[in-house]
């Protein structure tokens, strides 16, 4: 009886298209050793080798990188420009596989996840199939920064965010690619540190390619553990964002304008106040008090009322942040598109 089970399996092994898994790494020594046992954890039938895009760090992310047990072939490839587009793309460009499978340092695969999006993939015939990101905290302020991720109210309305049904949609969370249509568009933007993957994704779809949600994909996701770090980040994420909708102004949805307005709302407002004016107050006071309802729903994560107050900080700090981001910030990674980036681009609606 096992004969024959053991020659199905070598057969649905053969018919799986091989996989390369990339990482970009940067300063994330003490998130990369776990987020590389969820990728050996992998149950996935073909062929998969994994690339670390070791970017230079102020800790030991290069070390652990090339200590790292890993139960498929492991390569680490050198990223000197630092950001993450240009890693993913150096990683890309030294893998073989024919589907590639982006991961962050910060993320945690279920064990099926490859298996499960390729054959989404081949099911669909999807350019790109993701999951839903689902935040998970360590320690106290990150697990209060999780929670307000997600909530409708912090993280937004986005498919990847809290999408329950599968279909197309405009972006993914990480993403799971074929490696031939990451070719055909270029690959990443290497002018973008943030919001990359939105952009590929427009593109992606610009080619009449699919992108595919499968919400049965739920990848864990470690977010910021300080409110200065989620504010840097925000607020790239709003001047990345700024960038994108200026070279694909087609690309832009409401839900991206609502951050900005808000910022443009609330100092208006401090105008009106400074003027004496009390109808200023208005936006501020049904600002905090949205704010402070949506905490109030978060009672089951965040059982103490002292942390759902802080959970008010934490939608305020996504939220004005993005908005400031995009409406005056300048991305620090931001340059024009030279050599290498620039010719994958210019190449990529031929």
């Amino acid at each position: 009886m096992n004969a024959p089970a053991t020659g199905v399996a070598l057969h649905v092994a053969a018919r799986r298209p091989p996989v390369s898994v990339v990482i970009p790494a940067r300063d994330c020594a003490a998130q990369l050793g776990e987020c590389l046992e969820a990728v050996n954890a992998q149950i996935y039938t073909g062929k998969l080798d994994v690339l670390v895009a070791v970017a230079p760090s102020s800790d030991d992310t290069a070390l652990c990188a090339r200590n790292a047990r890993c139960a498929w072939p492991l390569q680490v490839v050198e990223n000197p420009a630092g950001t993450t587009s240009s890693g993913l793309n150096l990683a890309i460009g030294a893998a073989t596989g024919e589907v590639i499978v982006r991961v962050d340092a910060q993320a945690r695969l279920p064990p099926d996840y490859v298996e499960r999006a390729v054959a989404a993939m081949e099911r669909t015939g999807a350019a790109n199939v993701g999951g839903v990101q689902r935040p998970v905290g360590g320690c106290k302020v990150s697990r209060i920064i999780a929670a307000a991720l997600a909530s409708p109210f912090g993280g937004g309305p986005a498919a990847f965010r809290r999408g329950r049904t599968e279909g197309p949609v405009d972006t993914v969370y990480l993403g799971v690619f074929d490696a031939a249509a990451l070719a055909c568009v270029g690959g990443f933007d290497e002018s973008l540190e943030r919001n990359q993957d939105y952009e590929l994704n427009w593109r992606l779809r610009e080619q009449g390619l699919l992108v595919w949600l499968d919400p049965s994909l739920v990848v864990d996701y470690q977010p910021r553990s300080s409110w200065a770090g989620l504010a840097r980040q925000y607020f790239d994420y709003g001047a990345a964002k700024r960038v994108v909708i200026s070279r694909h102004p087609r690309s832009t949805r409401p839900r991206q304008l609502v951050a900005p307005a808000l910022a443009i709302g609330l100092a208006l407002s401090a105008v009106e106040l400074a003027r004496g004016r009390r109808r200023g107050g208005i936006v501020p006071v049904v600002y905090l008090g949205a704010c402070t309802l949506a905490a109030s729903r978060l009672r089951s994560k965040l059982p103490a009322w002292s942390d759902r107050v802080r959970a008010t900080a934490a939608f305020a700090v996504m939220h004005l942040a993005w908005g400031a981001g995009m409406l005056c910030g300048r991305p620090r990674w931001h340059r024009k598109r030279t050599g290498r980036a620039s010719r994958r681009h210019r190449g990529a609606g031929r």
